[in-house]
């Protein structure tokens, strides 16, 4: 470890214009300054201006040597200049043929720009190196993706794709580099797809390379302008078959229990109707047929819900009146409750139509309706509406009842899925209602939104797409 030696008391540093260090009585001097001096000079603004000085000061002799000394300060600062531009010309050269800069480097300004390009240059070649290093690490992670990955470009031209592209979308790179990939995937699906730029749900579609294959494509828009996109096409082909069968164990289950459940009503409504039988087992046969009831509704709602699963393309159909459909509906709901009175208000624009299938409207519509009399108290205030706004037409119910807990409205739209079981079969509720109504404004190009709030009450509604709305000809509806 060193030593630190401690200075005798008195000891002080003398700076002479000597060039060696002495030490005299005790104290001791240091070096002069050459090595100071040294850099004052050889700076690079210094050193320019002591070339500028003695160009000026050999003009201005030979000038007043020669008598003619503006014409000898205009040949030197001619030649000044004239350096100045060699030098500019080299830079230039070097720097349109990308070559690397090298010393020895010309002194003045010259030596510091060189220099500093210099160092900007091995910093951009450092950079790139990483980058590139980067980028194959991205390449070979993707190039192992079992997934097929397309990268496309702002007018989607293909910029690049994995292997796993040429093994379900048929895409082998580099040929397919620069091409559209609408066209040069040729799928009728994935063109209408591809036409109306709503990537928010994924596409199914057969794999063009494989048609026993069924794949999942999603695309994700990325980049400043978010006009780039990520096209990932993933085998669900096990996945779809499983789905399908478990569909059609639902249907095929459900409608083999329709037949006997409706013998088992018919002997119970003949067994009701006998005075004898109902004076022994009248509560017992009542509330059996409750309990058959209640059985016949959940294997209608399997149907319908099956139904809709089979075919989720989204209906052409004919323009719905909706203002009239919900009319029936808010009838209906005043019928359903009854001695509790629910005070149900309905402002539906009259003129205001929606495309779609119209059995399927009505039944999501109604079960959203349906639902907030069932699950508000009595005396509570239910709001139908349904009006245009600038993106679409909006349909929404709301109420002042108890709400829901925030936990439990991301699993309302489950099979079966009940905020309080106990409750919801009292009221006579299936615990599918909401699933049909989430199926049927899928196909109808809508998502049900749910906000509420624990002790104020609950809005469902959903916005359909501008293309989905029109108007009834007549004065006052813009026919």
């Amino acid at each position: 470890m060193p030593v630190e030696r401690r200075r005798p008391a008195g000891h002080r540093d003398i700076r002479i214009p000597f060039c060696v260090p002495l030490r005299i009585a005790g104290v001791s001097v240091s070096p002069c300054p050459y090595r100071q001096a040294r850099t004052l000079v050889t700076s690079p603004r210094n050193t320019e201006l002591i070339r500028l000085a003695a160009i000026t000061l050999v003009s201005a002799a030979a000038g007043l040597l020669s008598g003619h000394p503006v014409p000898l300060l205009l040949a030197g600062a001619i030649v000044y200049l004239g350096w100045h531009f060699r030098q500019l010309l080299r830079l230039s050269r070097l720097l349109r043929e990308n070559r690397p800069l090298r010393p020895p480097f010309p002194g003045g300004l010259w030596r510091g720009i060189f220099e500093r390009i210099r160092q900007l240059q091995a910093k951009s070649r450092k950079r790139k190196r990483r980058l590139v290093r980067y980028f194959s690490r991205f390449r070979e992670a993707a190039a192992a993706l079992p997934d097929a990955t397309v990268i496309l470009g702002d007018q989607g031209h293909i910029e690049w794709c994995n292997p796993a592209a040429r093994a379900l979308l048929g895409l082998e790179w580099p040929q397919a580099a620069g091409k559209d990939f609408g066209r040069l995937m040729q799928h009728p699906v994935l063109a209408d797809y591809l036409s109306k730029g709503d990537y928010g749900r994924p596409l199914e579609l057969t794999s063009p390379v494989d048609k026993t294959k069924v794949l999942s494509l999603m695309i994700t828009s990325f980049g400043r302008s978010r006009r780039q996109h990520l096209v990932v096409a993933r085998d669900i082909t096990r996945l779809y078959h499983l789905d399908r069968a478990r569909r059609d164990f639902v249907a095929n289950v459900s409608h083999e229990l329709r037949t006997p459940l409706t013998v088992v009503s018919g002997f119970l409504e003949t067994m009701e109707e006998d005075e004898r039988m109902a004076e022994t087992w009248g509560n017992s046969i009542s509330l059996m047929r409750q309990q058959a009831k209640r059985m016949a509704d959940t294997i209608n709602d399997l149907l319908v819900l099956s139904r809709l699963e089979m075919n989720e393309e989204e209906p052409a159909g004919e323009p719905v009146a909706v203002a009239r459909l919900l009319a029936g509906i808010a009838e209906e709901a005043g019928v359903l409750s009854g001695q509790a009175r629910h005070r149900i208000s309905l402002d539906a624009d009259p003129g205001l139509l929606l495309k779609g299938d119209e059995k399927e409207l009505r039944a999501a519509f109604s079960n959203l309706v349906f639902n907030a009399v069932r699950h508000t108290p009595g005396g509570s205030e239910i709001r139908i509406r349904w009006e245009a706004d600038g993106r679409g037409a909006v349909f929404s119910v709301s109420d002042t009842g108890e709400g829901i807990p925030a936990r439990h409205i991301p699993r309302l739209t489950e099979r079966f899925y009940r905020v309080d079981a106990a409750r919801s079969r009292e009221s006579g509720g299936t615990g599918l209602g909401l699933a049909i109504v989430k199926h049927v404004l899928n196909r109808h190009g809508s998502k049900l939104q749910i906000t509420s709030k624990e002790g104020k009450g609950s809005t469902f509604s959903c916005r359909f797409p501008p293309a989905r709305t029109g108007r009834a000809p007549g004065p006052g509806n813009g026919a």
